[in-house]
């Protein structure tokens, strides 16, 4: 057996400013990919169809609990595990491309008796069923998921949340391969692990100047450069974008690793490039914005860069 690629995929904007109803913009990474497999005796083949195991014991207790969100073949689930099926996965894990959103969509692509396919009209009432069946299956990987990455890895297409309730899939404008300008990852060379960090966020919503920050500076800037991106408005972008990159220099430090606050910093002060998180932060890749990708390149030059989109 060999199921269809779910590729990974990169929120551009939004990180944590979702939880708390900002706008959010989300894209396909045809980078990194993810199938289902079987017949592999390597010993990553053998962990990964024990988490799968683990997984569909999850999946089982969460139907008991909540029978009308959506209904598996367990029994070809179970017969195929037993077989030895595996996810066979170029996406790093703990880098904030959704390694685990390519596997829930896998999943439900493959089980799921009553799904909802890429090919229906997927109206907004589907798009949000969809994403909370994806977030209750995420948590068992996270604790807690808005079901986003899975949602963007099922169907392929760039997704414009507009608030929680309120999400769309939407059209980017077309790269220019000719342009100087690019959106970049940066990999930090460590793990970041999720659960943690939105942890140490949820603890600092508990302060009110963290909250009043959040919501005057953090989702302002967050909001306006997805309003920016979608409509390629490029110059203004980059004025939000500095904004936005200094918020999450001075409030969001742990989730930044110290050796690169100076980095962040130089970004900011030299105009060459600025940086943002890339999912929840703490480590895995960063994302990197920049008008002149030659420029960002020497500055960074001891650091790996992979170009995700070009202006």
């Amino acid at each position: 057996m060999k199921g269809p690629l779910f590729y990974s995929k990169i929120l551009l904007f939004g990180e944590y400013g979702i939880i708390k109803d900002s706008k959010g913009l989300s894209i396909p990474y045809n980078f990194f990919k993810g199938a289902l497999k079987a017949n592999d005796q390597s010993e990553v083949a053998k962990t990964s169809n024990k988490a799968l195991e683990n997984f569909s014991g999850y999946l089982k207790e969460l139907i008991l609990k909540e029978p009308k969100l959506v209904s598996f073949d367990f029994e070809s689930m179970d017969r195929d595990i037993a077989a030895g099926m595996y996810f066979d996965s170029s996406i790093p894990q703990g880098y904030g491309v959704g390694s685990s959103g390519a596997l829930v969509a896998a999943i439900y692509d493959k089980y799921a008796t009553d799904k909802i396919t890429v090919l229906e009209n997927l109206t907004r009432d589907k798009l949000l069923k969809l994403k909370s069946v994806f977030g209750k299956m995420e948590s068992f990987f996270h604790g807690k998921s808005s079901g986003l990455d899975p949602l963007n890895s099922y169907l392929s297409l760039p997704i414009l949340i507009n608030s929680k309730d309120n999400i769309e899939s939407t059209s980017i404008p077309s790269q220019n391969m000719e342009g100087k300008g690019a959106v970049f990852l940066l990999d930090s060379g460590s793990i970041g692990e999720t659960a943690p960090m939105v942890q140490i966020f949820m603890e600092q919503m508990k302060n009110e100047g963290f909250r009043k920050m959040l919501k005057n500076q953090f989702i302002k800037h967050t909001d306006a450069c997805v309003e920016d991106f979608v409509n390629g408005n490029v110059k203004s972008l980059f004025g939000n974008l500095k904004k936005l990159s200094h918020v999450v220099l001075d409030n969001f430090k742990p989730m930044i690793p110290a050796k690169f606050h100076d980095l962040w910093r130089q970004g900011i002060e030299s105009n060459d490039y600025y940086l943002k998180l890339c999912g929840s932060g703490g480590g895995g890749y960063f994302l990197g914005f920049t008008e002149d990708f030659e420029k960002a390149k020497s500055a960074l030059k001891d650091y790996k860069l992979e170009v995700v989109y070009n202006f």
